[in-house]
């Protein structure tokens, strides 16, 4: 069985922490900036960090199409905070344009600034009994999801803030700024999963 090979979108933003962890998963992992570098990957991880400069960078190193194309072709993509934003089909703000792959709205920065950043405990059904500690900041929140869509994990007061549509995952929170890899190990799953 050939290992799968996971890019890190490297435009911006947290991408050195998600290439850490998927090194110590000893998964084959590779930053990616510019299109062909998408070619030959079976799963592809956009990070947070800021969504309106990911996505300009995305267009002026023409990834965008190169990207939409992979996905149709059956390439697994997971989202994290800015990542999650840019998966969606829709934003309840007017930019940036989202790349329009997961039937999800997203609204920006739903829990405020930095400063009203936040942690909390949250049961996620295919990471097992235990919660995930999800650290947000600057979070971004589903605020409806379409009919193909599976919500993994909600807050109590409400939210939905992990979600998957078949090979496609979001997160609103930055699983790779803990050291439960759990998220990571599920992702890589759906990574090796055949296309339904």
């Amino acid at each position: 069985m050939t290992l799968a090979k996971v890019g890190v979108l490297a435009l911006q933003g947290d991408f050195a922490e998600h290439l850490a962890v998927l090194r110590r998963l000893n998964v084959e992992a590779t930053e990616v900036r510019l299109p062909g570098q998408l070619e030959g990957l079976d799963g592809l991880i956009i990070p947070g960090g800021e969504s309106t400069t990911i996505a300009r960078l995305m267009d002026v190193y023409s990834i965008r199409e190169a990207l939409q194309r992979r996905v149709k072709e059956g390439m697994a993509v997971w989202g994290t905070c800015a990542g999650m934003i840019l998966l969606a089909r829709r934003l309840v703000e007017d930019r940036p344009e989202p790349l329009g792959l997961m039937d999800l709205e997203v609204r920006r920065n739903a829990y405020g600034r930095q400063v009203d950043s936040f942690e909390a405990d949250i049961p996620i059904k295919p990471l097992g009994e235990s919660p995930f500690h999800c650290i947000f900041i600057r979070a971004p929140k589903i605020v409806n999801v379409g009919g193909g869509v599976q919500v993994l994990g909600s807050l109590a007061e409400g939210g939905v803030v992990a979600a998957q549509q078949g090979k496609l995952l979001a997160t609103a929170f930055h699983p790779e700024l803990t050291d439960d890899t759990r998220f990571h190990k599920y992702f890589l799953d759906l990574v090796a999963a055949p296309q339904a």
